[in-house]
């Protein structure tokens, strides 16, 4: 497959998956879900979609089960609405980019408070 062609269908598996958990799913234990990438092979057979999920443990948890239950109906949809030979299968990622990062800026800030701390003390 032309790499152009796949990463227009990673694109487009991104926006319909990430609509579904808007308006479609009324499961109530999904939660705050991004969709943050998704990965499709080149044969188009198979989609990792990364998905980032806010919340505690216990809400993260219970949101993942609830997207993990509802791979059917998703893989169903994206079959209907994006026209391919073949519907990819889907297999979520928990992506933890977003909570690294978090975690880095929550370093920054403290290095600061710490340096700004510091100079108050040799005034």
């Amino acid at each position: 497959m032309s790499q152009l062609r796949v990463e227009k269908l990673q694109e487009l598996i991104k926006q319909e998956i990430s609509k579904m958990l808007l308006t479609d799913l009324k499961d109530p234990r999904i939660g705050f879900i991004t969709v943050t990438h998704v990965e499709v092979t080149g044969d188009l057979r198979d989609a990792k979609v990364y998905v980032s999920i806010m919340g505690n443990d216990e809400q993260v948890k219970s949101s993942w089960e609830g997207l993990q239950s509802s791979l059917g109906f998703i893989r169903r949809e994206i079959g209907h609405r994006i026209r391919l030979r073949f519907t990819p299968t889907i297999e979520f990622a928990l992506d933890t980019s977003l909570d690294y990062s978090e975690h880095i800026q929550k370093l920054l800030l403290q290095v600061e408070r710490e340096q700004k701390g510091s100079d108050h003390d040799e005034d």
